[in-house]
């Protein structure tokens, strides 16, 4: 796959430096490995099965390997990484210590030379192929830095796998402002609800055929099947049913961490809502809470509960 990020050439990047780092081209960026596995029918139908490939050049006897597998057969796991040429990190280290200390993945390139078949034991080894000159890219100015590693069989070339780093120096961005809370996506069958909302109600839905109560609002009831329907409002009273505590990834308006419970209402219904006015460390199952309703700005009011602590 390919997608190298727009950039455009600067020519403001030191013609000294950047024969310093034209210095690593052709250089080792890690020690020769060893696949830790022989290519094999289990990796093959697993990866398959994850992948949706039903072709059947994967399976039977002259079955060979996906070609996108190539990098698979490359991979440490967990527990063994391979280990990085001096080379390799002093690169990396000239780069941070010129201010070019982030770092992002741009893209990969395959070449396949030709197919892997179960028994095939594998090696390869990775080079620094080339480091480009100074880029000007949206995340900030910056070098590629590509890596080609070539995969053999039995010593015979399988294929070929590049990647491609950007180290960069992030652009200055002016602070963002504050972002809004997501507005509720308001229809035609959840208009009464938010309409008692901004009234500081709480309103289920009612079923005026079978009398069942109903939370999320529906146009029609999955009990009986009857269209009818009016409202009551819930007492406020529940307790935490199930919860989660988000801490990452963050969102624009939303201060994590913080508690989002499942709220079983004393009506017996459940709405999930966010848990307030305990530390979300504090909030637990089975924990009493009370309706509260929350003003996040002049258009957004939302219904939340507080931790009722014992």
């Amino acid at each position: 796959m390919k997608g190298e990020p727009e950039v455009h050439d600067e020519s403001e990047g030191s013609q000294e430096f950047e024969a310093r780092l034209k210095a690593y081209e052709g250089r080792p960026a890690a020690a020769t490995g060893v696949g830790r596995d022989p290519v094999n029918e289990p990796m093959i139908r697993h990866w398959c099965e994850a992948m949706g490939d039903t072709s059947p050049a994967y399976t039977g006897p002259d079955a060979i390997a996906p070609p996108t597998m190539l990098q698979a057969w490359t991979m440490a796991g967990l527990t063994r990484r391979p280990e990085r040429t001096a080379a390799y990190d002093e690169l990396l280290r000239l780069l941070d210590e010129s201010g070019y200390d982030a770092v992002v993945a741009t893209d990969c390139e395959q070449e396949y030379v030709r197919p892997l078949r179960p028994g095939d034991e594998i090696t390869f080894d990775s080079v620094i192929e080339s480091v480009s000159g100074r880029k000007a890219t949206k995340l900030g100015a910056g070098y590629f830095v590509t890596t080609r590693t070539d995969v053999r069989a039995g010593g015979e070339l399988a294929g070929t796998h590049r990647f491609r780093i950007l180290k960069y120096a992030p652009a200055h961005r002016p602070p963002r402002p504050k972002e809004r809370r997501p507005r509720p996506v308001i229809n035609r069958d959840n208009a009464g609800f938010w309409e008692g909302v901004a009234r500081h109600e709480l309103l289920i839905q009612r079923c005026t055929g079978c009398g069942d109560l109903r939370f999320p609002w529906l146009p029609g009831c999955n009990s009986c099947g009857s269209p009818e329907w009016d409202t009551v409002e819930a007492s406020g009273e529940g307790a935490v049913y199930s919860y989660v505590v988000m801490h990452h990834p963050p969102f624009p308006a939303f201060e994590p961490p913080y508690a989002v419970g499942l709220i079983e209402l004393a009506e017996g219904v459940r709405i999930i809502s966010n848990v307030v006015g305990v530390p979300y460390d504090k909030v637990r199952i089975g924990m009493p809470v009370r309706l509260d309703f929350r003003r996040y700005d002049d258009e957004l009011v939302l219904p939340v509960f507080q931790g009722v602590t014992r």
